[in-house]
């Protein structure tokens, strides 16, 4: 088994669109538009094969957030090196995103950093 694809809701599918492809190397496919229900969606793909499916709709709304929820807590890419995951970090915190932690070792081994995209979620960087 592998995981085919992952799918993330967003208020601005082209922000994001852009987000995924300028800094994590992501290639959008065609746009599909769904004129009866308003849907939206690009699948991102990268080099490895991995998809991560951007959707928007008409009736999204925008909640309150915590960082301490159920469900999906973050999505990794994996940088190669350390100073790839610096480079990265400093590229996006630069750029007006926010770090929420790192570049560092985690007690789990990995070196990493975490940031947030356009839409508020978090995005771990890995070496």
């Amino acid at each position: 088994m592998m995981i085919e694809h992952a799918a993330l809701y967003t208020l601005d599918l082209e922000r994001a669109r852009a987000f995924y492809e300028t800094y994590f190397d992501g290639t959008a496919g065609k746009l599909y538009h769904n004129p009866e229900t308003g849907l939206q969606t690009y699948f991102i793909s990268f080099a490895d094969g991995a998809r991560l499916e951007l959707m928007t709709r008409p009736e999204l709304e925008e909640g309150e957030r915590s960082r301490r929820w159920t469900g999906w807590t973050h999505l990794a890419f994996k940088a190669g090196t350390r100073e790839n995951v610096d480079a990265l970090t400093e590229r996006l915190r630069a750029d007006g995103y926010e770090v929420t932690s790192g570049p560092r070792v985690a007690g789990d081994g990995y070196y990493e950093s975490c940031v947030l995209d356009p839409d508020g979620n978090t995005i771990e960087i890995v070496a």
